[in-house]
C-alpha cells in the first residue's frame, strides 16, 4: 500500500515541503543555497528591495538558487506603507512574472509589527490586480479573517517578533486561525529552533517561514536539517491524534493482577 504524499496547495501550487526559508542574513549566496538545499524548501522568500534579483553586473540569488526549480515568493520585507508594498510587488511582477507574493506591511521599525489597515489595503488592491498574496499579519483570527475576505491566499501569523527568535508566544490564538481559516496558515516570524518549528505543525499550520533562525544560527546548514526534521515531526504528530492531557498519572502497565 502507497500513502498518498502529504502535500498542501497555495493559490493552485502545491508543495512538499511544508517550510519556507528566506534569503537574507546569510553570509553570501552560496551559504544561503546550501541552506536551502539542506532544509529542503521548495520555497525562498525574497526581499524584492534589498536582494539582487534583477542587475547582472553583480552577484545575482539565481545564479545560486534554480528559480526554475526553487519557487521564488517575492516579499515587500521594508514596506511601511500599503502603496509601498504595492509598488514594490508590481515591479516584482515587471522583473520575474511573480504572482505568488509574499505582503507585508509594516507598523514601525522598532517591532516590525504589521500594521494591519495598510495590510489590508494592500491586499484588497493586489487580489484585485491579479496577484496572488500570502499575508503576514498579527495573530488574531479576525485580523486573518478578514485578510481572507480581502483576497489573501494564505495568512502567516507572526509566532514571535521577526528576527527575535522567541519562539510562538501565543498558541491559543494561531490555533484559532487555524481553526478558522479556509486558507493555508503558516506562522511567519518568531522561530528560533527546532521546537518552536514542531509546535507550530502541532498546532495543525499548514508551515512554517523563517529566516534568522538558520541564517543566525553557528552552523546554518546543520539548523536547516533540524528545521526539516521539525517540521516533519510536527506534522506526524498533528496528524496522528496526540493522547488527551490528564490532571493525574495513568499507568502504562496495569497495576492490577501485580505478584
Amino acid at each position: 500500500m502507497t500513502e498518498t504524499p502529504d502535500t498542501w496547495t497555495v493559490a493552485g501550487h502545491t508543495f512538499t515541503s511544508r517550510l519556507i526559508v528566506g534569503t537574507g542574513k546569510y553570509k553570501d549566496f552560496a551559504q544561503n543555497a546550501a541552506a536551502v538545499e539542506a532544509s529542503g524548501a521548495e520555497i525562498v522568500t525574497v526581499a524584492v528591495r534589498r536582494v539582487n534579483i534583477s542587475d547582472p553586473s553583480a552577484p545575482m540569488l539565481t545564479d545560486f538558487i534554480d528559480p526554475k526549480k526553487i519557487t521564488y515568493l517575492p516579499n515587500t520585507a521594508g514596506c511601511f506603507t500599503a502603496d509601498d508594498a504595492i509598488r514594490t510587488l508590481r515591479l516584482a511582477r515587471e522583473a520575474g512574472g511573480w504572482d505568488l507574493v509574499k505582503l507585508e506591511v509594516l507598523g514601525e521599525a522598532r517591532t516590525l509589527y504589521p500594521d494591519m489597515r495598510e495590510t489590508l489595503k494592500a491586499c484588497e488592491v493586489l487580489a484585485k490586480e491579479g496577484f496572488a498574496p500570502m499575508v503576514y499579519c498579527v495573530d488574531d483570527p479576525i485580523a486573518a479573517k478578514q485578510l481572507e475576505e480581502a483576497g489573501a491566499v494564505a495568512v502567516m501569523p507572526l509566532g514571535a517578533p521577526i528576527g527575535s527568535g522567541l519562539g510562538i508566544q501565543n498558541r491559543v490564538t494561531i490555533r484559532l486561525i487555524v481553526e478558522g481559516a479556509s486558507v493555508p496558515v503558516l506562522v511567519d516570524a518568531g522561530v528560533g529552533t527546532a521546537s518552536d518549528a514542531a509546535v507550530a505543525m502541532e498546532l495543525g499550520c499548514d508551515g512554517v517561514l523563517m529566516n534568522t533562525a538558520i541564517a543566525e544560527a553557528k552552523d546554518p546548514l546543520r539548523m536547516a536539517r533540524a528545521m526539516r526534521l521539525a517540521v516533519e515531526a510536527g506534522r506526524d504528530a498533528y496528524l496522528s491524534g496526540r493522547m488527551g492531557t490528564r490532571k493525574y498519572a495513568d499507568p502504562s502497565s496495569p497495576l492490577a493482577g501485580l505478584i
